[in-house]
């Protein structure tokens, strides 16, 4: 199944946004891939294994200094029937936290089955995979 960015969320034309970094969260681990408009691929990064907010947030300062984002994009995930759960909450608190501390334009694409569309696909690192599908995802919604 196909994943589909968050129509509020969408990137409007007239922004001058080419690199994004994007993130699948988690608790333990949170998946990291870069792309650009241009091409409109992503490229796995190595997997944030950190527990803990500040950890967790400290790793995301040193990514965002290595690739200079114009933005940043993460996956929120919901049940299968759109309904939120825990992790939905988690994973838009850490966005919000995203926006708050790095002052980036942050965007929220529904990542429904990513996971299971990166293991299906024999992904090594499932969360890096998972964040490149959500990424891809989100090029493809620029006009």
């Amino acid at each position: 199944m196909s994943l589909a960015a968050m129509p509020s969320r969408a990137p409007k034309a007239s922004q001058n946004l080419h690199t994004f970094l994007a993130f699948d969260f988690g608790l333990k681990r949170t998946g990291v891939a870069t792309g650009n408009v241009l091409t409109r691929t992503a490229t796995p990064q190595p997997t944030i294994t950190a527990e803990g907010s500040d950890a967790r947030l400290k790793a995301v300062e040193v990514r965002i200094r290595d690739w200079q984002p114009d933005a940043l994009v993460v996956g929120v995930p919901f049940h299968p029937d759109g309904a939120s759960h825990d992790n939905t909450v988690r994973a838009q608190k850490f966005a919000r936290q995203l926006r708050g501390r790095f002052g980036l334009q942050v965007f929220e694409v529904d990542e429904r089955y990513s996971t299971t569309e990166a293991l299906a696909g024999g992904a090594a690192d499932a969360d890096a995979a998972s964040a490149c599908i959500i990424l891809e995802q989100f090029l493809r919604s620029f006009p």
